[in-house]
């Protein structure tokens, strides 16, 4: 039976969102941009042809409407105020410490941060009622803004109506409106050839696509949106920023990308240092990290200034840009094996210092770019971040550039190198490569791994020269060979004894470093924090399947695929042994399972605990330590989910909040009678400890 047009261009239009969604928020796309485009024809011939059936919010709506007259200036329910900017970690004021320090003086607790990038876009407003798109206000000055909503309806992740049946009657969702930078490029390119001058950078040009009077217009500058905070809203029932996040994401918009909540500012800047170094591998400009409370109701508990929140800072760097040239393109071969092509710059000052090299990072980067050597190219240089490449000047090509050819084998050792399944990077695949064997020694004794000191890169140079270290176990044999490391250029005695003494001390390690030394591909130190917890040695997790490995938390199905292949192996079998010949700490299997066992039976397993005020016998890290010994889980927010508040004084709101909520209060004398129950009377004796008279 032939589907009604009514019929099929409902179908069409849910079709077209679903896809919208998958490549916008999932960037996962699974038909062609050619098919994409059939079905938007199909869509639109439907509609010209069945008038009746047009809705404002049809997909069809997004390539732009009439030219409007100007813009109408409209004031913001909840104003839209700045963020402090911060350009320093450390330091008595203005700095993300100092931010943390006073959040946590404020609230009394160890609050959970959340982590972002922070878009160099263009801020916008978008307002949805009952789940469709009415309007779109730019920041303007904060308090007022241009109703901008028939451009922001051509916007990529902009979705006329939202996806869903949670969807609240209204909504504002906040984000940045930005160009990518490979759309970018193209419009570059497009404008050069027309003979045009072109844009500047991507932020000008979305700015200045915003203020367009003909969407039309507009919508050839490919403006895409991503959503990170919430403004106004009526009959929303989310307590925390990752659990907005994950509305947004259902609702068909794409939220700011690897937005990460931590439950320290020690972890949050850790991540913000791998964010960081994320930064070449984007496709979109960032001037920064924005740090926020992830608990909502601690952020109304902060409040705000006249100018900014006081639960959110921006950690910020300044971008210096210069012009210079691609003398040649070189590769370097890392630890995992991965070909890193490395331009080599005229060298050009940028904030003070001489830059005359900049990754490229990876084949597809260079054809990204479309870099040539002999290319006249930006370099930029952001605050601590190592300097790269922006944009090429292609105007400035006068036919003496040539392509570079990636090579097909290891510059390093000679063996044919391939690319990645489903990856960007080409790898050298002999673990014995001389270039994998150096960089994985220095990782190996790196800070994060072992942590040995004195054996720094130089060093491991020198003796990777004369063939003294030619696998990690060499590191362990260095002892019986100090006669040759006395001969070494530039060492002397006391050197080298500190160093054979940070290597006998290194084998006591524990087993989650050792792991991470061993430079798995996608295991870094927290997927080997986890690893070593849940089997508790390396025969263990050498013996576990696949399917063991991928239960474990945070592993799913690459690493537990990459961790197998390298145990399976005969590199990977060798290693250990010589390892484990050496006397390094392999871990205890009985001991983690016993470790494991007491939590499982401990009075808290399973149990949410916050702790509130202060306390007079424990520490806050102490009693944190407590109650994870105790198989519980330290929260930072109290709510239904809570089993129990652990109070001491100046306990403030998370107290009346466990009142009002019903959730069990303790002081320490509660609490630590609490623990000394056996695991079975546990709940029992909870709800028997009287109430302290300090609550009543």
């Amino acid at each position: 039976m032939t589907a009604s047009p009514r019929d099929e261009i409902e179908s069409l239009r849910a079709t077209i969102r679903h896809h919208d969604a998958l490549y916008y928020v999932h960037a996962a796309p699974v038909i062609a941009d050619h098919d994409y485009d059939q079905l938007m024809q199909r869509l639109i011939a439907l509609e010209e042809a069945h008038p009746d059936l047009a809705c404002d919010d049809s997909p069809s709506r997004k390539v732009g409407g009439e030219p409007i007259e100007g813009f109408i200036t409209v004031e913001h329910r909840v104003p839209m105020l700045s963020i402090e900017n911060v350009y320093v970690e450390e330091g008595e004021k203005g700095s993300v410490r100092k931010f943390d320090i006073d959040v946590r003086k404020d609230l009394g607790v160890q609050p959970a941060y959340s982590i972002e990038f922070k878009i160099d876009g263009v801020s916008l407003a978008l307002i949805y009622e009952h789940g469709r798109l009415t309007r779109a206000l730019t920041r303007g000055d904060g308090r007022r803004g241009d109703d901008v909503t028939n451009n922001a309806r051509t916007m990529g992740g902009v979705p006329l109506k939202l996806l869903g049946d949670d969807v609240p009657p209204v909504i504002e969702i906040r984000g940045e409106a930005y160009i990518a930078n490979s759309d970018f490029a193209q419009i570059r390119a497009e404008q050069i050839a027309a003979g045009e001058v072109p844009f500047a950078n991507p932020r000008n040009a979305c700015a200045g696509a915003l203020k367009l009077l003909d969407p039309k217009l507009c919508a050839a500058r490919k403006l895409r949106f991503f959503a990170h905070s919430v403004g106004y809203s009526e009959g929303t029932a989310y307590r925390t920023h990752r659990e907005f996040l994950q509305s947004v994401a259902r609702w068909g918009i794409p939220a700011t990308p690897r937005c990460a909540t931590l439950p320290n500012m020690d972890e949050t800047l850790a991540t913000a240092h791998q964010l960081m170094d994320e930064l070449h591998a984007l496709d979109f400009e960032v001037d920064g990290l924005v740090i926020k409370l992830d608990d909502l109701a601690q952020r109304n508990e902060l409040g705000s200034t006249s100018k900014s929140p006081r639960w959110v800072i921006a950690y910020k760097w300044e971008k210096y840009e210069a012009e210079t040239r691609i003398a040649d393109i070189l590769i370097q071969v890392g630890k995992t094996g991965a070909l890193t092509p490395v331009a080599c710059l005229e060298p050009v000052e940028i904030a003070g210092t001489t830059v005359s090299r900049a990754s490229l990072h990876n084949r597809d980067e260079i054809a990204r770019l479309g870099i040539q050597i002999g290319d006249r190219v930006i370099v930029e240089k952001a605050g601590k971040i190592i300097p790269h490449v922006v944009r090429v000047e292609a105007q400035h090509r006068d036919g003496s550039q040539r392509p570079f050819e990636f090579p097909t084998v290891c510059p390093e050792c000679g063996t044919a190198v391939a690319q990645d399944e489903g990856g960007v990077y080409v790898r050298c695949p002999n673990p014995t490569c001389p270039a994998q064997l150096r960089e994985g020694l220095c990782y190996f004794a790196s800070r994060a791994a072992m942590n040995i000191d004195g054996l720094g890169a130089k060093l491991i140079e020198q003796l990777t020269d004369k063939k003294l270290l030619t696998s990690f176990a060499d590191i362990f044999r260095l002892a019986g060979r100090r006669a040759e490391l006395i001969d070494l250029d530039r060492v002397g005695e006391k050197s080298i004894d500190n160093l054979l003494n940070g290597i006998e001390a290194s084998k006591q390690q524990p087993l989650w470093r050792l792991l991470t030394a061993l430079n798995l591909r996608h295991v870094g130190v927290r997927t080997s924090q986890q690893l070593a917890e849940r089997f508790g040695a390396m025969s263990a997790i050498a013996s576990a399947s696949e399917e063991e490995l991928s239960h474990v938390d945070e592993v799913g199905d690459v690493i537990a695929k990459s961790v197998r292949a390298f145990f399976a192996s005969d590199y990977g079998q060798q290693i250990v042994s010589d390892l484990t010949g050496l006397g390094l700490n392999m871990g205890n299997a009985a001991e983690a399972a016993a470790s494991a066992a007491a939590k499982a039976a401990g009075v808290l397993f399973g149990k949410s605990v916050v702790v509130t005020g202060t306390l007079s016998r424990f520490t806050r890290d102490q009693i944190q330590s407590l109650i994870q010994q105790h198989g519980g889980r330290a929260s930072s927010s109290v709510s239904k989910k809570t089993d129990f508040v652990v109070a001491g004084t100046d306990a403030g709101s998370k107290l009346t909040k466990a009142r009002d909520l019903g959730v069990t209060v303790l002081d320490e004398d509660a609490f630590e009678t609490l623990l000394a129950q056996p695991a079975a009377a546990h709940i029992a004796a909870a709800t028997q400890v009287a109430q302290p008279s300090l609550f009543d």
